[in-house]
């Protein structure tokens, strides 16, 4: 028997640890999609609200903890009109490849699908071939790019996945980490 690599912890929004992983993610996004040439600021703005997530609307937030307990990856999931969509996904740099996008993009499913979700969403960019490759990996297909990203954010890519409620469920408001193993 093997021990395990990860676990999963529900968290607030506003956790210290998923506040630190959202500000490394904007950290790595803006050198991946820096221009050169200076944006009209109202562009700036207009990106800058289509990215911002209302904590209100956010259903879940997970991190994905080593066994010392530190965060290697951060996901949540927002209400968008009617939609479940995933947000904020990122494992840190120097722990990927080891299986744990896949692990949390699977966690989310389940904690969608308990909470009575039928899809999940999820943009991203023409500049994240990484995050393509995983979303294509765990069963996520194209959709047309949708609002508030299409005049914001021209280089978007949509996807979905339609779930079943048969997916094991999973705690949706529970605090305690989830072990599991690597993949």
């Amino acid at each position: 028997m093997s021990t395990p690599d990860f676990t999963f912890e529900s968290v607030e929004w506003d956790d210290p640890r998923a506040v630190e992983l959202r500000a490394a993610m904007d950290a790595e996004m803006t050198v991946r999609y820096y221009r050169p040439e200076p944006e009209p600021a109202a562009i700036t703005a207009k990106r800058q609200l289509a990215l911002a997530v209302d904590p209100a609307l956010v259903t879940a937030t997970v991190l994905v903890l080593d066994s010392d307990g530190t965060p290697l990856a951060h996901a949540a999931l927002k209400l968008l009109r009617g939609d479940w969509e995933v947000k904020r996904v990122i494992v840190v740099d120097g722990q990927r490849g080891r299986g744990i996008g896949r692990a949390l993009m699977n966690h989310l499913e389940q904690l969608a699908a308990a909470g009575g979700a039928t899809r999940l969403i999820l943009q991203t960019g023409d500049r994240q071939p990484d995050a393509v490759a995983l979303y294509e990996r765990v069963g996520y297909t194209p959709i047309a790019t949708y609002e508030p990203y299409i005049e914001t954010i021209p280089g978007s890519l949509c996807f979905e996945k339609v779930i079943s409620r048969r997916t094991a469920p999973v705690a949706v408001t529970s605090r305690t980490p989830e072990t599991v193993p690597n993949p």
